[in-house]
């Protein structure tokens, strides 16, 4: 058995259900996390789990704010814990046509941009993308897309 994650009659991700329902999982809880819809929903055929629709706007909104945040982390567990989940985001945003901008590299360890972080690792300084994170980020994003079978 296997899911479908579609856009109209385009398929963009057949993943087998375990590895679905993981993802959507993972959904949730990274909805609850960024407090953004993610766009991914029911789809053509009410009432099967297994057939997802995705909305690219909605999407496209949660994958930009997803990156985002996974970029600026300043704590090291979080960042390997959200890694695939957001990888797998991006190459699911890139198959739907939706432009996933890495943001630039920022001045350094130490730099907080906007104010203080609640989730700061110690040992450690807070920091925004530094050009290592958003090359891996983008690299493993397209591993990804390689693995995901349509």
């Amino acid at each position: 058995m296997s899911m479908y994650f579609d856009i109209g009659d385009e398929t963009l991700w057949n993943p087998s259900n375990g590895a679905g329902r993981l993802f959507l999982r993972q959904v949730g809880v990274f909805e609850a996390e960024l407090g953004l819809p993610s766009g991914i929903g029911q789809g053509k055929y009410w009432g099967d789990p297994d057939t997802l629709e995705v909305d690219p706007a909605v999407f496209a909104e949660f994958v930009r704010g997803l990156v985002a945040w996974h970029c600026r982390t300043g704590h090291a567990v979080i960042s390997a814990l959200s890694e695939g989940f957001v990888a797998t985001a991006i190459a699911l945003a890139r198959r739907a046509g939706i432009d996933v901008e890495m943001p630039e590299p920022g001045p350094g360890p130490g730099h907080v941009c906007g104010g203080s972080q609640s989730d700061v690792q110690v040992p450690g300084n807070p920091r925004t993308a530094s050009a290592a994170t958003v090359a891996a980020l983008d690299t493993r994003a397209r591993e990804m897309d390689r693995w995901m079978a349509r």
